[in-house]
């Protein structure tokens, strides 16, 4: 089944629009309202919650390996997690964990 060109357009269009008002429903509408402070406790740990969800599957069931679980991936992991928890540092863990990945797959082939 193909789609035209218009078609696609009008279905992104109509997404950006959909995603717009679900946004502009939660922070739009409150205008200069200050939230209340449970509220903002819950959204602090909004990126918290959300990284490790995006993070996960290529983790887990990378796609350059078929779906198939890939120990240097892990150990990259493993490695980013280990080293953001004792130094507190992301740019630390990060490069930790890139540098675990590349040699996991270079030694590892």
């Amino acid at each position: 089944m193909t789609q035209s060109s218009l078609e696609i357009w009008t279905i992104i269009g109509l997404l950006g629009i959909g995603t717009f008002l679900i946004r502009f429903s939660f922070l739009g509408m409150i205008g200069e309202r200050p939230l209340p402070d449970w509220l903002l406790r819950h959204l602090r740990y909004t990126p918290v919650a959300v990284l490790p969800a995006l993070v996960a599957p290529m983790v887990v069931w990378p796609q350059a390996t078929g779906g198939e679980t890939d120990p240097a991936r892990m150990l990259a992991a493993l490695a980013t997690l280990g080293v953001g928890h004792v130094t507190k540092n992301v740019l630390a863990a990060i490069a930790a964990g890139a540098v675990t990945l590349y040699g996991m797959l270079f030694l590892l082939g």
